[in-house]
């Protein structure tokens, strides 16, 4: 990782990038100098069941520096950004890196958060029926005019949350956004760094990557949750994680597995840049390798 002497040593620190860019290593190397905490900003990292799976620091970083928020949710919670956001907001009062590829996250504490009531059980319920039944377009189809505008409609997760919304409070989602308070930490007090590595080399390395997680233990922990796999919760969105439930449930080989699982991840890289380029505008580029 280049040189960090140009980056803030009193600033908050925050580091956006793609899988496998080499954010957790920078996020050392500025923690070990400044004696900062490091806090996760990953959607997946929180939790406690994919520590190589996510690519969670090992045990032996979280002893050599303070680390937080990583692998404390189990399996089966549900995790949100406003979770994460209040967690967060605790910390702010001590030095920090924050560093993650859920841009959202960063969106969240950077510009601000709706503070939409929480979503009854039983409505999450009837949205899983529906979507596991007939898909996204009859919810999608359901929306305020305001909120269908806005939304991505190819994000099945993302219509899903804004018909429960609606459903739950009565109003869309976009209405509850426009009334977003103060974010917690302005763009403008914090050193905010994004990665944007070349496309050939991130590739290549997200290969490698995977092929070193499986030598270190992540066809165990997918085993580990087979008993009581549900694709449905969030924490089963862990790249990979389906792909190696399917080979151990008879479904693919090993090699088709990890080829499938080296696809994804990839394409979530590829949809990790796409939102830093669009939504990180006035973040720093800083260089990988």
């Amino acid at each position: 990782m280049k040189g960090i002497s140009g980056i803030s040593r009193e600033a908050p620190v925050l580091i956006a990038g793609p899988t496998a860019s080499g954010k957790s290593a920078l996020a050392m190397e500025i923690a070990a100098r400044d004696g900062r905490v490091i806090v996760n900003a990953d959607a997946l990292q929180v939790y406690d069941c994919w520590r190589v799976l996510s690519a969670r620091p090992s045990p032996e970083d979280e002893t050599a520096l303070p680390h937080a928020l990583y692998g404390h949710v189990g399996r089966g919670e549900v995790y949100s950004t406003g979770r994460w956001l209040r967690e967060v907001m605790a910390l702010l009062d001590r030095p920090v890196v924050i560093v993650g590829g859920t841009g959202l996250n960063f969106t969240a504490l950077t510009e601000g958060l709706a503070d939409i009531p929480a979503v009854p059980a039983a409505v999450r319920a009837e949205a899983d029926a529906r979507a596991a039944a007939e898909g996204f377009g009859g919810m999608l189809a359901e929306l305020d005019a305001a909120t269908a505008a806005r939304i991505d409609r190819q994000n099945g997760a993302r219509i899903q949350r804004a018909w429960e919304v609606l459903r739950a409070t009565g109003r869309g989602l976009a209405a509850w956004q426009d009334e977003t308070p103060a974010p917690a930490l302005a763009l403008a007090q914090a050193e905010a760094l994004v990665l944007r590595p070349d496309v050939g080399w991130l590739d290549a390395r997200i290969a490698r990557r995977f092929h070193a997680m499986l030598e270190a233990g992540a066809l165990d922990e997918a085993r580990a949750a087979l008993p009581d796999w549900n694709p449905r919760l969030p924490s089963s969105k862990a790249i990979g994680a389906p792909e190696l439930i399917g080979h151990l449930q008879g479904k693919s080989t090993l090699s088709e597995a990890v080829e499938a699982a080296i696809l994804q991840s990839r394409r979530y890289a590829k949809r990790q840049r796409t939102w830093f380029r669009s939504r990180m505008g006035g973040w720093r580029e800083h260089p990988c390798g």
